[in-house]
């Protein structure tokens, strides 16, 4: 166990070396203006071209989140929804993490961490998730060794909070009410 800087094993401190540098490249700040550019699209996002749901599958998402994320038209509906209320981030966020876990080269799963973690992580970024302070530093204490885990606790933070509030807001939103007529 490292103890003490002066008694520290040469390993030891190599790893403190090591975790260091990991974390000053996940911190760093963009390195231009381009960087802060953020993209935004005028034409809201339409649903997928898929078949649309049948009414029973529409109902099922009153019940399931997780059945309208997995259904194309069901997660479209429900992005442009929560982009009707300015409050797509969340979604967001879990998309992300769901695609960040595909990831197989570590040099790409590194380069994505540190993407998800300033545009949702971290203070002030700019589609800020609303995590507890627990969360975030789990989070960044599973970002040191990135690994397709590395957002799990604040993806189900986050799919809790949806799950609890932007769920109900969307069944009784027209997005939604219009699937069951």
């Amino acid at each position: 166990m490292c103890k003490g800087l002066a008694a520290l094993p040469h390993s030891c401190l190599e790893r403190a070396k090591e975790i260091k540098i990991k974390l000053g490249i996940l911190l760093q700040k963009p390195e231009s203006a381009i960087d802060l550019v953020i993209p935004y699209n005028e034409k809201p996002e339409k649903p997928a071209k898929t078949q649309k749901p049948s009414l029973d599958e529409a109902l099922q998402w009153r019940d399931s989140l997780d059945k309208l994320l997995q259904n194309n038209y069901g997660l479209a509906s429900f992005k442009s929804f929560l982009k009707s209320e300015f409050s797509e981030e969340n979604l967001e966020f879990w998309m992300a993490c769901e695609d960040y876990k595909k990831i197989k080269s570590p040099v790409k799963m590194a380069e994505t961490a540190k993407k998800i973690y300033e545009e949702f992580i971290q203070a002030e970024a700019p589609k800020e998730v609303n995590i507890d302070h627990f969360t975030k530093e789990i989070t960044v204490k599973n970002l040191v060794e990135p690994s397709p885990s590395s957002f799990d606790v604040a993806q189900k933070r986050i799919h809790a909070l949806m799950e609890k509030d932007s769920l109900p807001r969307f069944v009784r939103s027209e997005f939604y009410q219009e699937f069951i007529k």
